[in-house]
């Protein structure tokens, strides 16, 4: 009988496909985002050095608050748009995304909008 592989494990193979493609420097990071069920994570990640630059998520305590009365996608945004302000007073303007093996639709599509909105360029 043929066992079909779980969501997740699908998503950890492509993303290790697009992995070996991509790859942060220290001009031109990598954008990073998880996503749980309930929560979205993004970091800025220099893959030379091995070093997170810069990262946002909407656990962090002062972020909670502002996420009360939002959606997911809204969220998302919002955690776009702060991890941008962050990485603009680092001096990172352009970033190279990876997605983590996720579509690019919902909440990944509007963390990327926010980042765009917030400065950074990809």
């Amino acid at each position: 009988m043929f066992n079909k592989r779980d969501r997740n494990e699908v998503r950890k193979i492509r993303h290790e496909r697009v992995r070996k493609k991509i790859s942060g420097t220290a001009d031109r990071p990598r954008l990073c985002v998880y996503r749980s069920n309930a929560h979205i994570y993004a970091q800025i990640i220099d893959d030379v050095a091995g070093n997170t630059l810069a990262a946002c998520s909407t656990v962090e305590k002062d972020i909670i608050p502002q996420i009360a009365e939002l959606d997911k996608k809204g969220a998302g945004k919002l955690v776009g748009k702060i991890l941008a302000e962050r990485a603009l007073e680092k001096g990172i303007k352009e970033v190279v995304f990876d997605r983590g093996g996720y579509i690019y639709t919902g909440r990944v599509a509007a963390l990327a909008a926010g980042a765009r909105e917030g400065g950074l360029d990809f």
